[in-house]
């Protein structure tokens, strides 16, 4: 028999650097998880991510035990580190503060695709073109 799921948890924490500190252990806390071992096995699971903002969701189940499935970074901060800027612009439509290459946007687009709701990698240029948009950053080209 499937276990039954008693909550389901989703907050964004940095790859291969979670700590037990707030926002995570708070959240977790409140479900029972244990913490520690939910922060290890993360850490492990996205070493390679150095840092980089992920959304994380977390399904814990009635013994408290739990699975977790990691997302892939937003798609602001895939721009910003492909633009290489601090932060978007407060301002979009009048100051730009940075431009991306057609195929830096194609490959943010090829990994953001499974995560968005658009069926062609075509579709998925447009969300992510939008997003560049509203940050101020241009796509060249």
């Amino acid at each position: 028999m499937a276990k039954e799921i008693t909550g389901t948890i989703k907050l964004q924490a940095p790859g291969g650097q979670a700590t037990p500190a707030p926002p995570i252990g708070p959240a977790l806390g409140q479900h029972g998880v244990n913490i520690g071992q939910f922060v290890q096995q993360f850490n492990a699971q996205t070493a390679d991510l150095n840092g980089m903002p992920v959304t994380v969701v977390i399904s814990v189940y009635g013994d408290r035990s739990f699975t977790f499935e990691v997302k892939s970074p937003p798609a602001a901060i895939l721009l910003k580190d492909a633009a290489k800027v601090a932060k978007g612009s407060g301002v979009p439509h009048k100051e730009k503060v940075g431009s991306i290459t057609p195929e830096q946007l194609r490959e943010i687009a090829e990994k953001k695709l499974p995560e968005l709701n658009a069926h062609t990698i075509e579709a998925a240029e447009k969300v992510v073109a939008g997003t560049a948009r509203s940050m101020g950053i241009e796509i060249a080209g």
